[in-house]
């Protein structure tokens, strides 16, 4: 009876190993290393992407306008705002708590393979890979701390 016992209990705590740290996963907002964005992270049809939500700064200095995707490749895409593109894409489950998938840097313009990680309920760190993958850490942004409008702008006119 006492060796059922320990077996079933060591079958617990292996199985509570396996899972992710946080039981959500990584959906939420996260505010970047650099504190300069809050990216939204979501189910986006069976894997997870994340979208620019907030930017500490987005205007751009030199044009006085919304800062935008002046990097990109693609002539067509230079001028749409940052704010709003999806930054992270197809990630899909690749072991506990860690997702890989793929990361476009509005830095220079640059998609890589990437990994998201789950490091415990409210940090997770993500990856960029070329060579070798480099990573930052994220941390969660409490959403019942934050205004539900921005202050100081009315809903609408009346």
């Amino acid at each position: 009876m006492r060796a059922t016992g320990r077996l079933i209990a060591g079958a617990i705590g292996l199985l509570a190993l396996m899972l992710p740290a946080h039981a959500e996963g990584p959906t939420g907002i996260w505010l970047t290393k650099d504190a300069d964005a809050h990216v939204r992270i979501a189910d986006c049809g069976g894997a997870l992407c994340g979208t620019i939500i907030w930017l500490k700064d987005p205007i751009d200095d030199a044009t006085g306008r919304p800062m935008t995707d002046k990097h990109n490749p693609d002539p067509a895409k230079r001028n749409r705002p940052v704010l709003g593109i999806q930054v992270m894409y197809g990630m899909h489950p690749s072991g506990p708590g860690r997702w890989s998938g793929r990361f476009y840097n509005s830095d220079d313009g640059r998609t890589y393979q990437g990994n998201l990680i789950v490091v415990d309920s409210a940090t997770v760190k993500v990856e960029g890979c070329l060579i070798i993958c480099m990573g930052e850490t994220w941390h969660r942004v409490d959403t019942a701390a934050r205004p539900a409008r921005p202050i100081g702008k009315p809903r609408h006119k009346t």
